[in-house]
C-alpha cells in the first residue's frame, strides 16, 4: 500500500497559550484568603528542561512526535462517538435537563472526585451533604491543586477548556469564583443541555445501564422525538437477578421484576422466562448488550433440579449458602448469554469491583459514592470453564471483558483469543482501561497488550462508564495516547510510516470498529 502524503496539522503549542478566554494566564493557588481574577499574571518561574513556549493542555499535549500529531489531527480528531457503556439517568436527555450550575453537572455523583476531596480532609458536609452548591464546587476548587498527578488534575482542565472555553487557569480557590460565574452564565444557555453536549462532541450513540425492570419509557420518549440527533439505546443490567445473599432483599426485587413481566416468579424456571420476556423488551426497544458486574466470575454448575431447590429456600426466606448462591449466579448467567446469543447481542463483564467496603458510609450513603475498592482474586480458571460451557454449545456470544485489576489484562487477552471465531471479526475483546486504570499509564497498559496478544486492530474503543456529560473528553484523551502509542512503533522501526494503513486502523479504533461490532447505528 502506497503511504499517503499528508500535511501535519500540528499547531504550535505556543499559540494554545495565545488563543482569548478566560484566564490566559495559569494561577497559582495560595493558602491566603485573597481572591484573586481568574485571568491573573502569574510569577514566570523557569523550569529546566521544559520546552520553551509549551502550554498546559496545548493543542498537542501527549502527542509526542509528529506522526503522532499527523494520526491525531487528520484521523483519531475527527471521528464521532460511539459511547457503549456509560450510567446517564434517561430521563435527563429525555427531558434534556437544564443544569442549574456547575456542581450541578460536575461534581455530583461524581465519586472520582469525591475520594480526592476526603483524602484532602474535606468535611463530607461539602462533598456528599448539606452544603450549598457554591460551597461544594468551592470545596472541589481547593481540592485540585492537590491532585497533580492524578489523571483528574489534566481531565477537570480539559473538561473546563472543551466545555466553557476556560483555558491556562489551573482551578483552585482564588480562581474558583471567576470560573463559577463564567461557567453558570454557559449553563444557563440552551447549547448546554444533554442533547446539545452530544450533538458538539458528535456522539452519535449512548447505551445507559438499565434494569430488567425498568419500562424504558423514556427511552421510547427520545426514540419518538425527532429532535434528538444522538441515539440513546438502553443496556440489560441484571445484577439484582443474580445478588441471591440476601434473601429478603432478593425476593422484593423478583417481586418487582415479576410485576414488570405481568408474570409471578414461582421457580427458577419462571424467573428465566421473565428475564427471556424482559431481554426480547429491551431487544424491541433498540437494546443489543447486556452488562454484568461480577466480583469473581462463577462456573458452579449444576442442574435445573439443584437451581430449583435452591431458588426455592431463597423464596421461603433463607440466605443460600456460598456454593449455593455460586450455582445460582451460573445457572442465570449462563441463561443470559444464551439469551444474547439468540438475538446477536454482546455480554460485557466487568469483573474485579471490590465494592462498599466502608460499612459505616455506606449505611450512610448507599452505594456508588467512592468507597469501591480493587479485587485481587484469580478469575481466569473459572472464566474459561465458563465460556466452554457455552462454546460447547455453540451460544457463546460475542462478549467484551474488563478487569478493575489491571494485572488481568494479559490472562483475558489470552483467554479471549481461546474463543474467537465464528465469523465475528474481534468477537471476543479485551475492553478498554476502566475505571482505576481509565488514565494514562492504564491506557498504554491496556493498548499494548491487546496488540501483543490479539488484535488492537479489531478493538472497539473507548467509552466514559460515566454519570456525568462532561466525560466525552475522555474520548480525546484515549485517542491522543492511542496516536502516541502507534507512532512510537513506527519511531521504533517496528512499523511503516504508511499513513493509509495507520490512519485507518486510528479511524477504525476510534469509532468505526464499535459501529460494526454493535450494529446498532444505520448510517
Amino acid at each position: 500500500m502506497a503511504a499517503k502524503k499528508i500535511q501535519s496539522n500540528s499547531r504550535a503549542a505556543s499559540k494554545a497559550a495565545q488563543k482569548p478566554g478566560l484566564g490566559k494566564k495559569p494561577v497559582k493557588d495560595s493558602a491566603a484568603p485573597k481572591k484573586a481574577a481568574v485571568s491573573q499574571k502569574p510569577k514566570k518561574t523557569a523550569v529546566k528542561g521544559a520546552a520553551r513556549g509549551a502550554a498546559f493542555l496545548h493543542e498537542d499535549f501527549l502527542l509526542s512526535s509528529k506522526l503522532a500529531r499527523e494520526l491525531f489531527h487528520s484521523y483519531a480528531e475527527k471521528m464521532p462517538i460511539i459511547d457503549y457503556h456509560c450510567h446517564l439517568p434517561p430521563r435527563e436527555v429525555a427531558e434534556n435537563k437544564n443544569f442549574k450550575n456547575l456542581t450541578d453537572i460536575w461534581l455530583t455523583g461524581d465519586h472520582y472526585k469525591w475520594r480526592l476531596m476526603r483524602a484532602c480532609g474535606i468535611d463530607e458536609k461539602y462533598i456528599t451533604g448539606g452544603a450549598s452548591d457554591e460551597e461544594k464546587f468551592q470545596a472541589w476548587a481547593r481540592t485540585v491543586p492537590k491532585t497533580v498527578g492524578n489523571p483528574i488534575f489534566p481531565w477537570t482542565h480539559l473538561e473546563l477548556k472543551r466545555y466553557f472555553g476556560i483555558e491556562n487557569t489551573v482551578l483552585c480557590a482564588r480562581s474558583a469564583d471567576a470560573i463559577w460565574k463564567k461557567a453558570n452564565g454557559l449553563l444557563a444557555r440552551p447549547d448546554f443541555r444533554p442533547r446539545a453536549i452530544m450533538e458538539k462532541f458528535k456522539v452519535r450513540l449512548v447505551c445507559t445501564t438499565d434494569d430488567p425492570a425498568d419500562d424504558l419509557g423514556w427511552h421510547r420518549a427520545v426514540a419518538a422525538d425527532p429532535s434528538m440527533k444522538t441515539k440513546m439505546l438502553p443496556a440489560f443490567r441484571p445484577d439484582k437477578a443474580m445478588a441471591v445473599q440476601d434473601a429478603a432483599a432478593y425476593n422484593a426485587y423478583l417481586d418487582t421484576l415479576g410485576r414488570a413481566a405481568g408474570t409471578e416468579i414461582k421457580t427458577y424456571r419462571d424467573l428465566i422466562e421473565v428475564l427471556d420476556k424482559r431481554h426480547a423488551y429491551f431487544h424491541e426497544n433498540g437494546g443489543r448488550l447486556t452488562d454484568h458486574a461480577i466480583l469473581v466470575p462463577a462456573a458452579a454448575f449444576a442442574p435445573d433440579s439443584q437451581l430449583e431447590t435452591v431458588f426455592q429456600k431463597i423464596r421461603g426466606g433463607q440466605n443460600p449458602g456460598p456454593e449455593e448462591a455460586r450455582q445460582i449466579r451460573t445457572g442465570v448467567l449462563l441463561e443470559i448469554a444464551r439469551m444474547n446469543s439468540r438475538r446477536g447481542w454482546t455480554m460485557q463483564l466487568h469483573i474485579a469491583a471490590l465494592r462498599d467496603n466502608n460499612s459505616r458510609m455506606f449505611q450512610a450513603l448507599g452505594p456508588n459514592t467512592g468507597y469501591d475498592a480493587i479485587h485481587d482474586a484469580p478469575i481466569a480458571a473459572p472464566l474459561a470453564k465458563f465460556f466452554d460451557r457455552l462454546e460447547a454449545s455453540g451460544e457463546l456470544p460475542r462478549t467484551i471483558l474488563y478487569s478493575l485489576n489491571g494485572n488481568d489484562n494479559a490472562a483475558l487477552a489470552a483467554l479471549a483469543g481461546c474463543f474467537q471465531g465464528g465469523g465475528v471479526p474481534g468477537k471476543m475483546q479485551l475492553g478498554s482501561a476502566w475505571w482505576y486504570n481509565d488514565q494514562k499509564d492504564g491506557m498504554e497498559a491496556q493498548i499494548k497488550t491487546l496488540a501483543n496478544i490479539g488484535l488492537l486492530s479489531l478493538f472497539v474503543g473507548m467509552l466514559t462508564d460515566s454519570r456525568s456529560y462532561m466525560s466525552y473528553p475522555r474520548h480525546e484523551y484515549f485517542r491522543r495516547i492511542l496516536c502516541t502509542v502507534i507512532a512510537a512503533w513506527v519511531d521504533a522501526g517496528e512499523v511503516p510510516a504508511d499513513r493509509e494503513l495507520l490512519g485507518t486502523m486510528v479511524e477504525d479504533i476510534c469509532y468505526n470498529n464499535a459501529k460494526n461490532y454493535f450494529g446498532m447505528l444505520k448510517e
